[in-house]
């Protein structure tokens, strides 16, 4: 059975984490902040040897991730591998809006105002449900659409012909993060807490299992 440690990023700040819009598959850029959030995680990691590095097709996650790369003190691969599996989640014609106006009217026709209210009583799939729900168009990923997706992407990881106990690097995405999080961290972790821009999230991948070691640092 091969063990897999992944180092877990969330990309940089954006212009749309700052003006609070759900970001999903559009796209902004990396604030001046961002590219420092970049830069303080390519420090953090400069000495860790990185066998592989994944992230989204996205450009905020590949700013993010060739940073950190370029920072790397310790003969890691030059370049992330990318695909679509590890987009964020989509928000179908919610992208781009008011992230609070957005969570709101996914919970509102439930009882609750917000995604901390939906996800403290229920799950972050829920949200993930009620959203699509709440989408006129209905393009939104319910939480079934978006593990089909995602599960691609940490099979495209288990299949990458890694050696055992090797070191990689992942680049992913606020809720994807916390999606993860509640997914393999049996519990042990805030999931309403959100995890910062350039923050560190530890992780071991194996043949059948992942499971969180570290969230949020």
């Amino acid at each position: 059975m091969t063990k897999l440690n992944i180092y877990l990023v969330r990309h940089g700040q954006t212009f749309f984490n700052i003006y609070n819009k759900l970001q999903g598959w559009s796209n902004s850029p990396l604030t001046m902040k961002g590219k420092e959030d970049a830069k303080v995680a390519g420090e953090k990691l400069q000495n860790i040897h990185f066998d592989g590095a994944f992230c989204s097709d996205l450009s905020r996650a590949m700013e993010t991730a060739q940073v950190i790369l370029n920072l790397n003190n310790a003969n890691s691969v030059a370049h992330p591998v990318t695909a679509p599996y590890f987009r964020e989640e989509f928000y179908g014609s919610y992208e781009g809006t008011n992230m609070d106006l957005a969570w709101y009217n996914a919970g509102a026709p439930h009882g609750f105002k917000n995604f901390r209210e939906i996800v403290t009583a229920y799950s972050i799939g829920q949200a993930k449900d009620w959203l699509k729900d709440a989408d006129p168009f209905h393009d939104a990923e319910n939480n079934e659409e978006y593990w089909q997706r995602m599960d691609k992407g940490i099979e495209l990881i288990r299949n990458a012909d890694l050696p055992d106990d090797a070191n990689v690097l992942w680049v992913s995405h606020g809720n994807t993060v916390l999606s993860l999080v509640e997914r393999f961290g049996h519990g042990k972790y805030d999931v309403t807490e959100r995890p910062a821009n350039g923050s560190l999230t530890r992780a071991t991948l194996t043949d059948n299992d992942m499971k969180i070691v570290e969230y949020n640092k």
